[in-house]
């Protein structure tokens, strides 16, 4: 089953999907391991493994070689940020077709002008209602597999208000998209509205120190969201864990006592290591047979 497929299984289910954000191969793997149904790449995170800033810096060819990474290292379905679709309808249209090829299962394009910012910044700013749909049509007609989700995201309630990004979403979802993404609402009161204002399924994301309230999954659920992404988990623990441990040897002058205790056997047995052992062997045992 591809991942488009498995991904349209799981928005089927009454459960609520939750992705936790990774940025590569490795925290990717995390969250399978740790039992999560779905990963979502996370772009701000993407950018930051690169040593640049969620400023848009980063071209679709880079965005689509980590969705492709990821994508190849877990078995679940991987939701990935393709911020703009990169240009114009076109460009949308390749996006859509680039990602798809990687076996990603839904992407989300939002209306912010080129080159874009972190949702949860100040500063952004949105393109016309028209140009919006129109790439929000051509990603829809793109798509080869008709499971491969369209998820439409605005960023309109930071810019001109909670009715204009309602209205855009009732507009995507009208285009043809499965889903719709309100960036930022800053109240219990704006989250609640969107998944009763809006025509179709609706995402939520949930930022660390973000614009938004950092409500339980379950409540999420029953206020009527079907998706949960959590893009900057990882990306800030990771930190969080990082400057620690290099402070702490930084002081202490030697190599500090870990958690993860495990040795580099075990270490690499998570990532497939007992699989590419038995492949190898069974290649050898050919030859020698």
């Amino acid at each position: 089953m591809n991942a488009a497929t498995q991904l349209r299984q799981l928005l089927a289910r009454p459960e609520i999907v939750v992705a936790p954000g990774a940025y590569d191969g490795l925290t990717a793997r995390l969250i399978q391991q740790a039992g999560f149904a779905a990963v979502y790449m996370t772009g701000a995170g993407t950018a930051a493994a690169r040593g640049f800033p969620d400023f848009g810096l980063l071209g679709m060819s880079e965005m689509v070689d980590n969705a492709a990474v990821i994508a190849r290292s877990v078995d679940i379905p991987l939701i990935a940020d393709a911020d703009t679709g990169y240009g114009n309808e076109l460009n949308v249209t390749r996006t859509v077709r680039e990602f798809e090829a990687r076996n990603v299962a839904a992407i989300h394009l939002e209306d912010q002008v080129f080159s874009k910012r972190c949702g949860h910044l100040d500063g952004k700013e949105i393109v016309e209602r028209d140009e919006y749909i129109a790439k929000i049509r051509a990603a829809v007609a793109a798509r080869r597999n008709p499971d491969f989700t369209i998820i439409a995201r605005t960023d309109a309630r930071a810019v001109v208000s909670l009715d204009e990004a309602i209205e855009r979403a009732n507009l995507a979802i009208e285009a043809g998209a499965d889903m719709a993404f309100v960036e930022a609402p800053r109240t219990l009161e704006e989250v609640a509205v969107i998944p009763r204002e809006v025509k179709g399924p609706c995402l939520l994301n949930l930022v660390p120190a973000g614009r938004t309230p950092l409500l339980p999954f379950a409540q999420a659920q029953d206020l009527g969201y079907r998706m949960v992404i959590l893009p900057g988990l990882l990306l800030k623990a990771t930190m969080e864990a990082g400057d620690a441990v290099l402070r702490d040897v930084r002081q202490t002058g030697q190599m500090p006592p870990l958690k993860i205790d495990a040795s580099v056997a075990e270490f690499f047995r998570r990532f497939g290591s007992d699989e590419w052992s038995a492949l190898r062997q069974r290649f050898q045992q050919n030859h020698q047979g």
